[in-house]
């Protein structure tokens, strides 16, 4: 398997965790089991041999650089005579390959227009693109070949989540007759793991008025250009303070995403 581009899509407000965050930063660097969301979904891209990441920065662009700038720093072991000049020791860990490229796409620009700025930054004829804040045992290369086997322009992994709640059928009187604690749902989601071919610019534009959720991505599925990879294993998304917490225990007890191993 060909090494991909990777986009990741950090650049958002994340509005709906900002009021627990406050201003100590983006969501993708909240940690999950001592490292940032953001690191393990590129551990996982990076397991299945895709290295070159790219991140159009928004919002908290200044400490994303500075994540990355100190990335060695805050994984390695240091040692060093107090008084000195501090002498960085490369990373022996597999984030040594890993390739960043950060740049500034603006703070209100939407998530098609980071892509399209990203795609014209490389020049690869397929690509992946995530979210940044989802994460699951994703099998990323049986989705790049699904992708290539169908031949359209875009596919998107989807996923069909666990109800939040126990599930009642009951008769016309009201009566129940069976009760489903907590069932996997019938429909499927969009879980945020995108396989794009470059010919996707023809559906991203040249303004930030196309979003792509709302735009692009019904437009693919009504020209028939849209697939979708089902994956049936563990995935979540990462939206609240709540999530974190939740994603810090399914670390702990499981980690179920950890396909790397050790």
């Amino acid at each position: 398997m060909t090494s991909l581009p990777v986009v990741l899509l950090v650049g958002g407000s994340g509005s709906r965790m900002r009021a627990d965050l406050g201003n100590n930063g983006p969501k993708h660097l909240v940690d999950v089991g001592g490292k940032p969301i953001l690191w393990h979904v590129m551990r996982l891209y990076s397991h299945f041999g895709h290295t070159n990441f790219v991140l159009p920065l928004g919002h908290h662009g200044e400490v994303f650089r500075k994540y990355f700038l100190e990335f060695s720093s805050l994984i390695e072991d240091l040692e060093f005579r107090l008084g000195t000049e501090y002498s960085r020791i490369p990373s022996s860990g597999v984030e040594k390959d890993w390739h960043v490229n950060l740049f500034d796409a603006g703070i209100e620009t939407s998530k098609s227009d980071r892509i399209r700025m990203a795609i014209n930054r490389i020049d690869a004829k397929t690509l992946c693109v995530t979210y940044g804040d989802g994460i699951g045992d994703i099998d990323v290369n049986r989705a790049i070949d699904f992708h290539r086997s169908h031949g359209r322009i875009a596919t998107v992994t989807g996923y069909r989540p666990l109800s939040q709640y126990g599930v009642l059928d009951i008769d016309d009187q009201g009566c129940v007759f069976t009760m489903h604690e907590k069932p996997r749902l019938d429909h499927w989601i969009n879980a945020g793991f995108f396989v794009f071919d470059r010919s996707v610019l023809e559906y991203l534009g040249d303004n930030d008025k196309i979003d792509l959720e709302t735009d692009v991505m019904p437009k693919l599925a009504s020209d028939g250009e849209l697939m979708m990879y089902k994956h049936e294993g563990f995935w979540t998304s990462m939206d609240t303070l709540k999530d974190a917490q939740n994603l810090n225990n399914v670390w702990n007890n499981s980690a179920p995403w950890k396909v790397w191993g050790d």
